[in-house]
């Protein structure tokens, strides 16, 4: 008798102790609730971030975030560890002449947890200035602080529909991309006239497929390198190699070069000249540009 009036006292003391953490600390409040005013204050601060980022206003970002924000921004490799790396991260798009012009909010919503906790995820349309704007998807952490909500982590990215869209048309080329792809379409060329078995691995990936000048047949990857290896067992050298013409178009990671060319290579010292025209494919990856077609002609 006293063992069971020993386990009821334990039980009574046990739910005693549970009743005594908040139920709000235990459980989601979503749009039911009564929280419409912190609702409005969240909704408003974002508001005043997307102002300060279309008036380029430093000061006011950094007030608008935690000392020890968390998270990423568009096209973050890395997390982004307090609002002074956040400041450093921003900085460069809030001195560019372009950046954003007007935003409007699609669709948001508001859970808390707590008195002091708020997940806010939403989705923004964004215009710039100079270029096209689109979708951001974003999810915000926010903590009430000294009575006030502020920023304190956050996840931003573009939406999957821009990315989509930006694929459909062309990108545009700088000069540091024109001339890593330039790189790389010489790279491929000098590797098979050279037989470099390591640098053609490294440019001709598996599904390539090649047209040759002249040629009725269709290439693959260990077509391509057993004719490199004839080229370099017939004792032949390449003398001159040139690209009178290029036009590039990118799509996404996907580039394709127009060209004319011209190469000369000797034999037995005797030289011979050839030239055409060539439509290569190459597609950026794991940090590099890969030749992953090619058709070639004579121009004739």
């Amino acid at each position: 008798m006293k063992r069971v009036k020993l386990i009821v006292a334990s039980l009574f003391l046990l739910t005693a102790i549970i009743g005594l953490i908040p139920v709000a600390r235990l459980q989601a409040q979503g749009p039911n609730d009564e929280r419409a005013e912190d609702r409005k204050a969240i909704l408003a601060h974002i508001d005043s971030i997307f102002d300060a980022f279309i008036r380029k206003d430093a000061e006011k970002l950094r007030a608008t975030h935690g000392t020890h924000w968390r998270g990423y921004l568009i096209n973050s490799r890395t997390m982004i560890r307090g609002i002074d790396e956040y400041m450093k991260t921003v900085t460069p798009g809030l001195k560019s002449a372009d950046g954003m012009a007007d935003y409007k909010i699609l669709e948001s919503d508001v859970v808390f947890y707590g008195d002091d906790l708020a997940v806010v995820p939403y989705v923004a349309e964004i215009t710039r200035k100079k270029r096209s704007g689109g979708k951001l998807r974003v999810l915000d952490v926010y903590h009430k602080e000294k009575g006030e909500w502020i920023q304190v982590a956050s996840n931003t990215a573009t939406h999957p529909e821009t990315i989509a869209q930006s694929r459909q048309y062309p990108a545009p080329i700088t000069d540091g991309l024109r001339e890593n792809l330039l790189k790389a379409r010489e790279e491929v060329w000098r590797a098979y006239f050279a037989n470099d078995r390591s640098q053609l691995a490294a440019l001709i990936p598996e599904e390539t497929i090649a047209i040759g000048a002249g040629s009725d047949q269709w290439s693959n990857q260990s077509a391509i390198f057993e004719g490199a290896k004839r080229f370099a067992e017939s004792g032949a050298k390449l003398v001159r190699l040139e690209f009178p013409r290029t036009e590039i178009q990118m799509y996404g990671d996907v580039a394709i070069i127009y060209t004319t060319y011209l190469f000369e290579v000797e034999s037995q010292g005797n030289r011979r000249t050839s030239s055409g025209r060539g439509t290569e494919i190459f597609v950026r990856r794991d940090g590099r540009w890969v030749n992953t077609g090619w058709h070639l002609d004579s121009g004739k």
